[in-house]
């Protein structure tokens, strides 16, 4: 199939929010409701402890077509694992900006973004007029230097780029990923059968997933006008996204209902949601969850989401279990790849000025 010829549907609009301020007001003075996310706790699944898989997989269903966005605790990440991961983001922001930009993103969409360099051109949810103040440093999987793709230039086939004068952070970066990709594969079963299809369904999808890791700062900021945000609108492009919560509040979350709501998460837990890859998949099923961030006011704001997907090359048509003769396909059979490469090139105003 030639992805350069597909008829690629632009995402389902979702039901607009309300107006959220006025020009003369810093938009962190708008009063919103605060709301728990879902809990779901992984631990008896992940022990392999008998009979957990169905219902696990019925909760995981009800939260997928309603929110899609939850928490997980009992997860398997050590505390010292994510404090590791904390300390070396606050470590390589604090790096010189001459040192930084010398890791100035790619077109394979690896390396370092500064702050307000880049905004969302286009969102279904929100309008966006100003630069974002997020800056952060992309890192994704590490193909291998003799890999077909890699050594043929193929877009996102690539190699990480990492600061010179951090010896430590690699290998935390690379630990942190490895096991945050791991803990994906393991709930494959899980989306599976959420889904009503066989529990290995999706394991062919991901022989060689492709991670990316966003390793983000929020800097402080004294005054936030209209529609300036530390990242605005957008959901998630891929399959899913791993996310521990940040010390700082900036997080917001869209509702089924249109109403953006602050995100309460147990300590410890982990927050989990859905990209809009595995949504289109789902005929639109599972819902890919609008977000946004604002920008803190005393503190710098970390943070280090992980999206786990696919393999690049993998294709998804609309599964089985997701469409009817009243409810046909929304979205053509498409691969990974051209997904990704569609979505960054209309969503981000950064993507081809590298």
């Amino acid at each position: 199939m030639n992805d350069s010829n597909l008829n690629i549907a632009q995402p389902t609009p979702l039901s607009q929010p309300q107006a959220i301020t006025t020009p003369s007001m810093d938009i962190r003075d708008k009063v919103l409701p605060s709301r728990a996310l879902p809990v779901v706790d992984l631990g008896p699944f992940l022990q392999g402890q008998a009979n957990t898989l169905e219902p696990l997989a019925k909760k995981w269903r009800d939260i997928c077509e309603n929110l899609g966005f939850l928490c997980v605790i009992n997860h398997g990440l050590s505390p010292l694992l994510i404090d590791q991961m904390e300390q070396a983001t606050r470590a390589f922001h604090a790096l010189p900006d001459s040192e930084k930009l010398d890791l100035h993103v790619t077109e394979h969409q690896r390396g370092y973004i500064p702050s307000r360099a880049t905004m969302l051109k286009h969102s279904t949810y929100e309008k966006h007029t100003k630069l974002d103040t997020v800056e952060c440093l992309v890192i994704a999987t590490d193909y291998p230097i003799d890999h077909p793709e890699l050594l043929a230039g193929k877009q996102f086939y690539s190699r990480n780029r990492w600061p010179a004068n951090l010896p430590k952070f690699q290998h935390v970066v690379e630990n942190y990923m490895r096991t945050v990709e791991e803990l994906g594969k393991k709930l494959l079963p899980v989306w599976a059968r959420a889904l009503e299809l066989p529990e290995n369904f999706f394991e062919p999808y991901f022989e060689e997933p492709y991670s990316y890791f966003r390793i983000a700062k929020y800097p402080k900021t004294d005054f936030v006008a209209d529609q300036e945000f530390g990242l605005g609108a957008h959901a998630d492009t891929g399959f899913m996204t791993f996310l521990p919560p940040a010390l700082e509040q900036g997080l917001q979350v869209l509702d089924e209902h249109g109403q953006w709501f602050w995100p309460q998460v147990p300590d410890g837990a982990l927050i989990v949601n859905i990209g809009q890859f595995l949504s289109r998949w789902t005929n639109g099923r599972f819902r890919a969850t609008p977000h946004r961030v604002l920008p803190p006011r005393q503190n710098d704001r970390y943070s280090f989401a992980c999206f786990i997907n696919t393999s690049l090359d993998s294709e998804a048509s609309c599964l089985p279990t997701c469409t009817s003769g009243e409810n046909p396909p929304l979205y053509p059979t498409q691969s990974y790849w051209s997904y990704f490469q569609w979505y960054m090139k209309n969503t981000y105003s950064h993507y081809g000025n590298q």
